[in-house]
């Protein structure tokens, strides 16, 4: 039913004439939100005049008590409902035995699938719209300046409904993505199973590896090993066989098989077997991810695509300005001078892989099995690690009664995956702390990964339980949560005492963010890529996103790494899993990297538990005013490449560069 503009303009001067001309920008943008969305099983046109003459409010005192009930209620629903969405997911999210088909079934569920549809039937959504105005982000960012808390939170209570989607179709999306999920989780490699060319084994018989998180990882601890760089170009075989998908099926997740990624031979009882490749089910989960959120598209007025919504919804930074972020740091002549570094330190030509080269990491003068001895010994189960929460807080600076209240608000879990941090939604709940955990106990890929979880855990408490409105709760976006876990991920030699700080260690830390950025900035680049190709080619197959991921990592790499690496037409920038199962999380980190660094920086000789605090209570506006007010600073690259300008002028002096 379309209710015209005919109509909305009479019901707009009724209602000033009752409540004052004072009110009419409210009034008019409140009419208009509710007619976006009023269709003929809510009522006639007199049953849309009736609700808004009936329902507007123009009473200061009589608008704040109804949004402290929303908000309230808000926390109820949202808070109780993340509790079932947690709780139904733990098979599928912990290392707690093998997945039954019951156990998708219900982790398939959502449910959240029918909250929009139900407070739209039951008219709370229309109050909301009706009086609480939503603004796009170009009248956010006008408004930011002048607005005050109070006004932050009603604009967050206006953000509540920009769509009205069938419940069917949430349902839709929650069973794609968990189908995904699963996928992504349960894609090991059993190391010790891969061979080279000549049968040569190079792994433990223990070591199972995921992909991507395992995989990458174990290429950046192969840097202090003598067999390393035979182990890196084996994984590095493994990865394109995965992009690719010419992978065996046969050896995803099974320890049956013997492999040879190099020239993909798969070997039983010591005789060449045939395989089947795995039938591009990798760019099938995008697709059907893809095809889900399409549908959502004609629901949402002013943003048609997941695209838009990712940016501009969700992290409130539109595309454009990310894409300038991110080329400014891919072009920029200092990652050809940290490069050069790199060259030196490995004595060789770079090769794809060193995009996760991590020498200038602190602990790249301790090799890894020295590193794991250090962590089983400290944390020989998962337990012993949640217990000593309050001391590694403690430990990075917070005073004994916060980092009790904190460490008490996080749970420790055993994750299928590589590891996550799920946060409440109420002020009832724990934050939920996953990371892999060995049957020997947690070594230092798990450790690192939970010092990681342990960032965001720290941020999600301070956000929810500190805040002053619940409607600001968490931060911008999910890049500020990242900036957090790796603010406290890089602190993971100081809690095991083995950190050296020094002058050095501050400037190898800077040409480590900007490499970092460097490796993930392309990655994210293809994900955008990707994305804005499916849109124009929504009737692909897997075959053919296939081919358009690597042509498009191919050319990421051609425009920005090949001249660098002195080698073309690489794919190794597709191989991020994130991509296949979290439609466009890929730049939230490299977002993150940024603003990471911005804090780090602002941090130096200050109270880790106090600037923190601060920075999070700040809470979710936008994010351009979030890091003002936390850093005095935009969101920029140029911190980053002046420091590194700095630290390169540092190592030239000492040699390091020519």
């Amino acid at each position: 039913m379309r209710i015209n503009d005919k109509i909305k303009d009479a019901l707009t001067e009724q209602i000033t004439e009752e409540h004052g001309n004072i009110h009419r920008f409210r009034i008019q943008k409140g009419i208009e939100q509710v007619s976006c969305f009023w269709c003929e099983k809510d009522g006639n046109i007199q049953d849309f005049n009736n609700f808004c003459k009936k329902n507007f409010i123009s009473n200061d005192k009589l608008l704040f008590e109804n949004f402290k009930r929303i908000e309230k209620n808000i926390e109820i629903l949202y808070g109780n409902l993340n509790r079932l969405n947690i709780d139904l997911k733990r098979p599928l999210h912990l290392d707690s035995g093998s997945i039954l088909p019951i156990d998708m079934d219900f982790g398939k569920y959502d449910p959240f699938a029918h909250l929009e549809e139900d407070l739209y039937k039951n008219k709370i959504a229309f109050f909301i719209l009706l009086n609480f105005p939503y603004y796009t982000l170009d009248e956010k960012e006008n408004s930011s300046k002048k607005w005050d808390r109070k006004e932050w939170s009603y604009a967050r209570v206006g953000d509540l409904f920009i769509s009205r989607i069938p419940s069917i179709i949430n349902q839709k999306i929650s069973e794609v993505f968990t189908n995904a999920e699963a996928y992504i989780s349960e894609y090991n490699i059993y190391m010790n199973r891969l061979i080279d060319n000549n049968g040569t084994r190079y792994f433990p018989e223990e070591l199972k590896l995921i992909s991507h998180w395992g995989l990458r990882d174990e290429i950046k601890a192969a840097y202090q090993n003598p067999e390393g760089l035979v182990k890196q170009n084996m994984i590095y075989n493994v990865m394109n066989r995965i992009i690719y998908q010419d992978i065996p099926g046969n050896v995803i997740n099974s320890p049956e098989f013997v492999w040879n990624p190099f020239k993909n031979e798969v070997i039983k009882y010591g005789k060449k077997i045939n395989f089947s490749s795995e039938p591009d089910t990798r760019y099938d989960h995008f697709l059907k991810i893809f095809k889900a959120l399409k549908r959502v598209d004609k629901y949402y007025l002013n943003y048609s695509t997941h695209i838009k919504r990712k940016f501009n919804i969700d992290r409130e930074i539109p595309e454009i300005e990310v894409e300038k972020l991110f080329e400014k740091v891919l072009s920029s002549e200092h990652v050809r001078s940290t490069a050069k570094i790199i060259k030196k330190g490995l004595n060789r030509e770079l090769l794809p892989f060193d995009i996760w080269y991590n020498g200038f990491a602190l602990n790249n003068s301790i090799p890894e099995p020295e590193l794991d001895k250090i962590v089983l010994k400290k944390y020989p189960d998962i337990e012993s690690f949640e217990k000593n929460i309050k001391n590694i807080l403690i430990k990075l600076g917070f005073s004994k009664n916060k980092a009790e209240f904190i460490s008490s608000k996080i749970k420790v879990e055993p994750a299928r995956g590589a590891g996550h941090a799920w946060g409440p939604e109420i002020r009832t709940d724990l934050s939920h702390l996953r990371t892999r955990v060995t049957e020997k106990g947690m070594n230092y890929k798990g450790f690192n990964t939970a010092m990681h979880e342990l960032g965001h855990c720290v941020e999600q408490t301070l956000s929810l339980y500190y805040i002053d409105h619940y409607m600001l709760h968490g931060v911008p976006n999910t890049a500020f949560t990242e900036a957090f876990a790796f603010v406290f991920q890089t602190r993971d030699l100081e809690i095991l005492d083995q950190a050296n700080e020094n002058i050095d260690s501050w400037y190898y830390n800077v040409l480590s963010t900007l490499w970092s950025s460097y490796e993930i900035m392309g990655v994210s680049l293809v994900d955008m890529k990707v994305w804005n190709w499916i849109y124009k080619n929504p009737e692909a197959e897997p075959r053919e996103l296939k081919h358009a991921v690597i042509k498009i990592a191919k050319h990421i790499w051609n425009k920005y790494y090949s001249d660098i690496f002195n080698i073309k037409d690489q794919p190794i920038l597709a191989i991020y899993s994130h991509m296949i199962d979290c439609a466009l999380y890929l730049p939230d980190y490299p977002i993150g990297f940024l603003i990471k660094f911005q804090i780090e920086k602002f941090l130096r000789g200050k109270n880790l538990e106090k600037e923190m605090e601060r920075m999070c209570v700040i809470g979710k506006v936008i994010p351009q005013l979030w890091m003002k007010k936390a850093v005095a600073q935009n969101i920029s690259a140029h911190p980053l490449l002046e420091e590194t300008k700095i630290a390169l002028e540092y190592f030239r002096n000492k040699g390091h560069l020519k």
